[in-house]
């Protein structure tokens, strides 16, 4: 538990989802570690009003620690900000504000006042440099009690790519399939063959429309050696979750997390690719799943051809929905 994860103001300040996500989370849990029975507000700037800003900012009427989460900070209007930048001069010990703000030119005057209001600032910047991925995998990787050499994060980078959520995603894995020692030659073992492109690269180009580049995607993914399975596994997992997430209704990622058991940032790129989607061409992509599944797993003549088939039902059914 940091001084900065309890701040009765917080900024969490830049574009890099899965950071903004931790440093959000991160706050959350500081403020239940004091009192298990914290009230966690979850709002997107854009949809609030001073009005309610003085409320949820006000004494609890039964008392107790609360948060209060502003999203996008960027997109407030000048009657929230100013609601905002005059509470953040003196807030109260038992509330804690938490803003996250993109970064830029957009809103920066709402960034700037918080910092002089003296909120506590957390990086979420994207890591632009090579280097810095790279020292985000080690760091990964010591977070979770194991040890990383530079040549294996430099290994995983070419096996996986540059996003930082899928990263994150391979040193967890890693990590609970090692004794934490993970060298180059562990990397290798684990993602032979696999450099740029998985059946989670295939998923989301063909939940997106993108036929060229889920087909292109797939055949490198073949070629390379990666088994049609987790491929399939992956175009299955994609359906289901935008299916789940869409029949979830409205809410923030964050108050959809616990009910769903999903993570934040899981739901809020599936929340961004469902807008996209209609029930009945959700339905359609579940059944070219289905069916890519079982000609996978159950032995078909020719597997590659099945998953082929399934992005391309997938898409026709997300452009369906487009359609409609």
């Amino acid at each position: 538990m940091t001084p900065v994860s309890l701040a009765s103001v917080l900024l969490v300040l830049g574009d890099e989802e899965l950071l903004a996500t931790r440093a959000i989370a991160g706050a959350v849990d500081a403020a239940r570690a004091v009192d298990p029975g914290v009230d966690v507000h979850d709002h997107e700037a854009a949809a609030l009003n001073p009005g309610e800003i003085a409320e949820l900012l006000g004494p609890s009427l039964f008392g107790g620690r609360r948060v209060l989460i502003v999203r996008a900070g960027q997109d407030a209007r000048k009657d929230l900000v100013a609601a905002l930048l005059s509470y953040a001069k003196n807030p109260d010990p038992e509330v804690h504000l938490v803003v996250a703000h993109a970064g830029g030119a957009k809103g920066k005057a709402f960034a700037d006042g918080l910092r002089a209001a003296g909120a506590e600032v957390v990086p979420a910047t994207k890591l632009k440099g090579h280097r810095d991925r790279v020292s985000f995998v080690r760091d990964e990787v010591r977070r979770g009690g194991g040890r990383c050499t530079e040549d294996a994060a430099e290994a995983l980078l070419a096996a996986v790519g540059n996003d930082l959520r899928e990263l994150a995603s391979a040193c967890s894995q890693l990590l609970a399939d090692t004794d934490g020692r993970i060298g180059a030659d562990t990397v290798a073992r684990y993602y032979r063959g696999r450099a740029e492109v998985s059946g989670f690269t295939v998923a989301d180009a063909a939940m997106a429309g993108d036929l060229p580049g889920a087909l292109e995607a797939l055949r490198w993914a073949l070629h390379v050696g990666v088994d049609p399975v987790p491929v399939a596994d992956a175009i299955a997992d994609g359906v289901r979750t935008v299916a789940r997430v869409s029949s979830a209704g409205r809410g923030s990622a964050y108050q959809l997390a616990s009910s769903l058991g999903m993570p934040p940032w899981k739901i809020e790129k599936a929340q961004r690719v469902g807008r996209g989607w209609s029930p009945e061409g959700l339905a359609d992509a579940m059944y070219a799943a289905a069916e890519c599944n079982a000609a996978v797993k159950g032995g078909a003549d020719d597997r590659g051809y099945a998953l082929e088939r399934a992005v391309v039902a997938v898409v026709a059914a997300r452009r369906a929905s487009v359609a409609r």
